[in-house]
């Protein structure tokens, strides 16, 4: 692939609830409004101005470009301490071929062996426990297994129905297209049991990627990644793009959740 791996952010386009206010506050103006301990989740907030504000104690994650603090673009502060303290994000963004994406599969799965280490150093309850909201250890196990599903299984695989029942769908998918791809939510597995998961997806990742070839790259995948994503083509090496990135945002996550659980043990 010349020129790298240019596949840009990827947002979730489907599945989000449809309550009718997802639109709600598009265009609102806060005038000398207390937002202190106001937690926005899967927002989009592009364009978004805040003038004479107090951010104390302020964090922030997700896709960030033209990040302005007080006249000056944060972003590539924040990009180049991202790619110091996790290459892998740099490995990611210099995919050219094949044998590019089996070595960055390599790498994220030689991370997730050494942080699942890590998280089977503590007991059984702790790895099911959340920190500040976001998911457990488990579910986070749980989250990449429908991933494999949808981007590779679903898409790659052209296969309708791949879902495991323990797959767990981001926050923001809507119930009932959940239910209908056999998937159960709100299981409460074992860590034994998701870990069988997990491996029998990353063996099936593995088996596509043994087979990887330049040419196969630029294959479209005429099956959406599960119902509810908008009805386009996606070539092979975006679909396995984003299981790549996906692989090392969570991985991140995790680690940050997994070193909070063990200072409290």
């Amino acid at each position: 692939m010349d020129g790298g791996a240019q596949f840009g952010p990827h947002r979730w386009s489907a599945g989000y609830h449809d309550d009718g206010a997802t639109e709600e506050f598009r265009g609102a103006t806060f005038m000398v409004r207390d937002l202190r301990g106001a937690r926005f989740v899967d927002c989009d907030l592009t364009g978004t101005k805040i003038v004479d504000g107090w951010l104390v104690d302020v964090d922030i994650s997700g896709y960030v470009q033209n990040l302005v603090v007080n006249g000056i673009d944060v972003t590539g502060y924040v990009d180049a301490e991202l790619d110091r303290r996790y290459p892998e994000r740099v490995q990611l963004r210099n995919i050219h071929n094949a044998d590019d994406f089996r070595a960055m599969w390599a790498t994220t799965q030689r991370l997730w062996s050494e942080l699942t280490a890590r998280a089977e150093r503590l007991p059984e309850t702790v790895r099911h426990e959340r920190v500040d909201g976001e998911w457990s250890f488990v579910e986070t196990l749980r989250h990449l297994v429908f991933i494999t599903d949808s981007w590779v299984s679903r898409t790659i695989l052209d296969q309708e129905r791949p879902f495991h029942p323990l797959a767990l769908p981001q926050t923001a998918y809507a119930p009932a297209d959940a239910e209908t791809l056999g998937i159960e939510p709100d299981a409460d597995p074992t860590y034994a049991e998701v870990l069988e998961a997990r491996a029998d997806r990353a063996a099936v990742v593995q088996g596509v990627l043994d087979r990887l070839t330049d040419a196969d790259l630029g294959r479209p995948c005429l099956r959406t990644p599960a119902p509810g994503y908008p009805e386009e083509p996606r070539p092979v090496a975006e679909c396995l793009a984003v299981l790549l990135e996906e692989e090392c945002d969570h991985h991140r996550y995790a680690t940050r959740d997994l070193s909070a659980l063990e200072s409290r043990s």
